[in-house]
């Protein structure tokens, strides 16, 4: 626990997922009762919202002039400005562009992350790291989604996102004035990676895009307009999936290392499938809520994909293709939510009906997985206690 890159690591995961948990938690409640936006307006600002992960690429070029670990510190900067500005720009465009800004931190903070695990950690002890880290978003969304509870009982919508936007903004700039790399770890190269080898993973993750829209837009639209889930009820379910979460998460780190990666997701993916068509065709309330926090169990299985590409990739691609992974990851993530909020006004049923089709192709694709063919050679192990 005492790496230094483990450490910066975890305490910006935490700022991270504790400021995106409070702004999700009441932005739709937000959106629909003080900005009066419909379906199609939140599948624009929800595109809108994809699009600088969608540009993650460009991050290889940022770190031509900054260090990664430098990025990782601003995006958390950045990531709390958008959040605590999200409450006084309340019409449609201020939503907009609330929603980019904090998107911007948010996604180019995650690529830095995910690129900055696996340079560090070996492959063994990635998909634990993987795993503490996803742990402590559980615990960090778990308090986050507690804070909502006690803030908007005495403020405002406004002042809720605006005390919960600093706090993370102190942050970033606390990780502004610390030092945690190793100057042992193997040089990244500076430039946009893409070889045919890593074809499986390019397809997970671009797959993997369009499941986590569905999740984190339709799924909650669908219980706040169409159930009409409350603040308290929404923010309720998030306090069970981040228990779930915090003790799941390092399980499933473990359970990488013991079952492989092609297991876990495919076991993923055929749990998808059922919950999607749950969502389309159960119009119970109490239903919707379980399927939900299923929902929210199998997002932790998507680590296997980062992990999958750590064994086959090589050492100095890491960056590279973590920045690449994350543009692929949101190419039918930027269209998907806009695409979906008109079909919504058609039939709400049909996003899902979709997740369920990508899901099928998902498990497909999952079955191509054969880590023993990758290069084997570890790359130097970091001890957490180091």
């Amino acid at each position: 626990m005492k790496n230094p890159m483990f450490r910066f690591l975890l305490v910006l995961t935490i700022a991270s997922n504790g400021g995106f948990q409070i702004w999700r938690t009441i932005f739709n409640n937000f959106a629909v009762e003080i900005s009066k936006v419909d379906g199609a307006q939140m599948g624009i600002i929800n595109s809108a919202r994809e699009i600088p992960g969608f540009l993650a690429f460009a991050a290889i070029y940022v770190i031509l002039v900054i260090k990664e670990y430098r990025l990782a510190a601003l995006s958390i900067l950045l990531l709390g400005v958008g959040i605590l500005l999200t409450g006084y720009m309340p019409s449609y465009a201020g939503l907009i562009f609330t929603t980019i800004v904090m998107s911007v931190g948010f996604h180019y903070f995650e690529t830095t992350n995910q690129s900055l695990t696996i340079q560090y950690f070996d492959k063994k002890l990635s998909s634990v790291v993987m795993g503490r880290l996803r742990g402590a978003t559980g615990l960090s969304s778990l308090v986050a989604t507690g804070m909502v509870y006690l803030l908007m009982y005495y403020l405002n919508y406004a002042q809720t996102f605006l005390v919960s936007g600093l706090l993370v903004a102190l942050i970033g700039i606390w990780a502004l004035f610390e030092n945690p790399t190793d100057k042992n770890i193997v040089p990244q190269a500076k430039k946009i990676v893409l070889k045919k080898k890593y074809w499986v993973f390019y397809i997970l993750t671009c797959l993997s895009g369009a499941r986590r829209q569905i999740f984190t837009v339709f799924a909650i639209f669908l219980m706040v307009e169409h159930f009409r889930f409350s603040v308290s009820e929404v923010t309720t379910l998030f306090m069970i999936n981040n228990v779930v979460n915090f003790f799941l998460g390092p399980a499933i780190g473990k359970a990488i290392n013991s079952w492989g990666e092609r297991k876990l997701l495919s076991i993923e993916y055929v749990a998808l499938i059922a919950v999607f068509v749950g969502y389309a065709l159960i119009d119970s309330k109490l239903a919707i809520g379980i399927l939900y926090v299923v929902d929210s169990l199998f997002f932790n299985f998507d680590i296997a994909i980062r992990t999958y590409f750590q064994k086959i990739g090589e050492k100095a691609d890491f960056a590279s293709t973590m920045a690449v992974g994350f543009t692929i990851n949101h190419i039918i993530a930027v269209a998907l939510p806009a695409i979906g909020g008109y079909l919504w006004l058609m039939n709400y049923q049909y996003p899902f009906w979709i997740g369920a089709v990508l899901s099928v192709a998902a498990l497909g694709f999952a079955q191509v997985i054969k880590i023993e063919h990758a290069n084997e050679a570890e790359g130097r192990g970091v001890s957490l206690d180091k």
